[in-house]
């Protein structure tokens, strides 16, 4: 093949067009950095051989064509999205039952959409948890964009389903008709048996066996496995179910041995690989880390090896999913391969060889796990190599012969051996503990470590310079781990309250920690797997900003928006004390939630004080026993770094007015504005008294409360008092080291 004489090397110009579509799309200044670096070592190297320099303006001429065609079309597609639509037709293998709630991914008229429908009864959620055929659905559908980041370093869902050429929400407000897609395409038919085989699994395989069949033979994993997911990732060893080349070495390995046995000429081998490949890679879900393993594994069978290998992979993986590396899965797998193909311990015995490939990839892992997690697993590849012998020598092979054997006869006599091998997994979480929280690096010093990384590898023989690198990395996690800034952040945590407080020095205080408030009673068949606020938005800020253990960890009064996620939060965080309200321990529901979380209590009342940043938060308010409720939260008053802040929880204009009446002469600078905007808060009054400049307001976007309330709004107007607000600005930070200044997310 004519690629595997190219006149320069493969992998540096996969490079270099990995930086080219990061320039387009994400238009990084990092990444336009490194693409004008790598162009100018091309010509460094190259500029006298014509041969080369044609060969590489050639497929970068390509590329950045194809990058500008993909870039235009998405831009065309985000504008051009209507309201409103009546018909799409769903993506069969991607339709997800969770209780009352479904998802799927749909299409109608070159466009692609997240779909959401609250079923309306349990027929309905029979007939959508076993459908095979893809569905059309009729009704009235209402289009929005969706969500983008919310918190600093958070998660950005708007991102994610731009990088499937998803830019709108659906949101089916009413189903009028459901019918079967009459003609299909190819590529609709394997969606079809995709979910043909999901759905066979679903209804004759018990939990958590089916779990483990449809992870590991079809990449699918629904909302039930939640909590589960939660235990193998703590433990670091998620990735597992993450298909890529342990299922892939096996079905394709087991399939090659198999023609060979049965004479076919090795000539052939290649002709008959492609076809199962692209058979295996569309029955499970087309992703990333699938396709990275399948293209490797073909290319070998033609001669490419190691770095050339990986190059050529990385080049056909952006014609073939030119957003895989928008995607966890694909930049994980990816950095996977790279480490294994750039360090060979061939002439290592193999117990020395295990050692050093343990370490290499530990090492150069880490950055990239700490960029999206924030944490670490210690004992994660030992875990890993233990149970990769666990799932691709049992598991994976007795689940491929149930499963076949499944039309004829059911087998579930293993289930009592998944639901041992978990509680195993749940004990050795409870022995090792949490994740060690390194923080999550920002880009500048994430380059920062791979490029200590790339020295590393160069000079490892050199032991003065080695010793140097590693120094640095470890400086580097440590800058990570521990931020030199002092900061006061409101975290969006949708409709509720939570402000995080550290110093330079460490010392941290939580005010609140939000939750979710649940209206009315459901049916068995409504109810599904839920995941709190806390997971989705206060725990990954805390663990991004390199946060293990919370000094100081207030509560200010007992309503569910406040303190709906305390356990969540005192699971994954070290909490050496819990403040709370003398009125909110006459409570006895509150009183027998902190006595299960076995914690320090502190009760606070007026004069006390909570050291930070070199002063202190002083305690102003209640000053007698109340009940716990609005009028009864903890008011904070703090001069930080030369601004005075004031924390009012869910205070009301009766609090207000017994607050001022105490403090006549309070003046503050910021305002952290009584429950979350509303009309019964941030009186006239209150705000003539202590007269601040800006007003902040925790409240979640499009919430059934209305909040902020327009006459409360007004009021700020009128005074001009600066508003920032969680549901439009998101989270809400001042930092400094000095002198605080204030940034926002959006």
């Amino acid at each position: 093949m004519w690629l595997k004489k190219a006149p320069v090397n493969l992998f540096s110009l996969a490079l270099l067009i990995a930086a080219l579509y990061f320039t387009i799309f994400a238009t990084n200044p990092y990444a336009i950095g490194a693409f004008v670096f790598l162009l100018l070592c091309f010509f460094k190297h190259h500029w006298k051989n014509t041969v080369s320099l044609k060969f590489v303006c050639v497929i970068a001429a390509f590329f950045l064509a194809y990058f500008l065609f993909l870039h235009h079309r998405a831009t065309i597609q985000d504008k051009q999205a209507p309201s409103e639509i009546k018909q799409v037709v769903l993506v069969a293998d991607t339709i997800s039952v969770n209780g009352e709630q479904l998802s799927a991914v749909g299409k109608t008229k070159g466009q692609t959409y997240q779909i959401f429908y609250r079923l309306k009864s349990e027929r309905e959620q029979h007939y959508f948890k076993t459908v095979c055929r893809t569905p059309v659905l009729r009704g009235k559908i209402k289009l929005s964009p969706a969500t983008g980041q919310r918190n600093f370093q958070g998660f950005n869902y708007q991102s994610y389903l731009a990088s499937q050429g998803i830019y709108r929400i659906a949101k089916m407000e009413r189903l009028d008709s459901v019918a079967p897609l009459k003609s299909i395409s190819p590529l609709t038919f394997f969606h079809q048996l995709r979910r043909k085989a999901l759905v066979h699994i679903q209804t004759h395989f018990p939990n958590p066996m089916r779990h483990y069949m449809t992870g590991l033979l079809f990449g699918y994993l629904d909302k039930e496995f939640d909590e589960q997911s939660q235990l193998y990732t703590s433990l670091g060893i998620i990735h597992l179910f993450a298909l890529s080349g342990m299922q892939v070495g096996f079905f394709l390995g087991w399939f090659r041995y198999g023609l060979l046995r049965l004479g076919l000429p090795k000539d052939y081998l290649f002709i008959i690989l492609v076809p199962f490949s692209l058979f295996y890679g569309l029955m499970t879900g087309w992703t990333a880390s699938v396709l990275r393993s399948l293209i490797q594994s073909l290319l070998a069978e033609l001669g490419f090896k190691k770095l050339d290998n990986m190059g050529m992979t990385l080049l056909l993986l952006f014609l073939f999913l030119p957003h895989f590396l928008l995607t966890v899965g694909g930049i994980l797998s990816c950095s996977y391969a790279f480490l294994l193909c750039l360090f060979d311990f061939e002439e290592l015995s193999s117990l020395k060889k295990s050692i050093y490939t343990s370490l290499v990839l530990s090492l150069g892992i880490l950055p990239f796990l700490t960029y999206y997690y924030g944490t670490f697993q210690p004992l994660s590849l030992v875990l890993t190599a233990l149970f990769s012998i666990l799932f691709d020598s049992f598991l994976l092979p007795v689940l491929t012969v149930f499963f076949a054997l499944s039309g004829f006869l059911v087998l579930t006599q293993l289930n009592p051996l998944f639901e041992w091998m978990e509680s195993l997994l749940i004990w050795i979480q409870s022995w090792l503990g949490q994740p060690l929280v390194l923080g999550k690096p920002s880009l500048f010093q994430f380059g920062l470590m791979i490029a200590v990384l790339i020295f590393l590898s160069d000079f490892w023989k050199k032991p003065q310079i080695r010793i140097c690198l590693l120094i640095a990395f470890s400086l580097l996690m440590i800058w990570v781990k521990h931020p030199l800034t002092n900061e006061v952040t409101v975290v969006d945590v949708g409709q509720g309250d939570s402000i995080f407080l550290r110093s330079v020095k460490g010392e941290t205080v939580l005010i609140d920690v939000g939750g979710k408030v649940t209206f009315g009673s459901k049916e068995k068949w409504q109810e599904g797997s839920q995941t709190s606020n806390a997971e989705k938005t206060l725990i990954p800020y805390l663990q991004a900003r390199g946060v293990s253990s919370i000094d100081h960890l207030v509560l200010t009064h007992t309503d569910t928006d406040h303190i709906g996620d305390l356990e969540e939060v005192v699971k994954r965080f070290k909490i050496k004390e819990i403040c709370v309200s003398q009125g909110a321990l006459t409570k006895n529901s509150f009183v027998k939630r902190l006595q299960e979380l076995k914690r320090p209590v502190r009760p606070l009342k007026a004069g006390d004080k909570l050291p930070i940043m070199g002063n202190h938060l002083q305690v102003l308010y209640p000053q007698k026993v109340g009940d716990g409720g609005n009028n009864d939260s903890i008011v904070l008053y703090g001069k930080l770094l030369g601004t005075s802040f004031l924390f009012t929880g869910d205070l009301e204009k009766e609090g207000e007015k017994a607050l001022i009446d105490s403090y006549p002469n309070l003046k503050v600078s910021v305002l952290k504005a009584g429950h979350h905007g509303s009309k019964g808060s941030s009186s006239e009054m209150f705000l003539n008294q202590i007269q601040p400049s800006i007003a902040l307001i925790s409240a979640g976007e499009h919430n059934r409360y209305k909040h902020p309330n327009e006459e409360t709004l007004e009021r700020f107007k009128d005074r001009n008092i600066r508003v920032l607000r969680t549901d439009q600005d998101g989270a809400i930070r001042f930092k400094g080291w000095f002198k605080l200044s204030s940034e926002t997310v959006r």
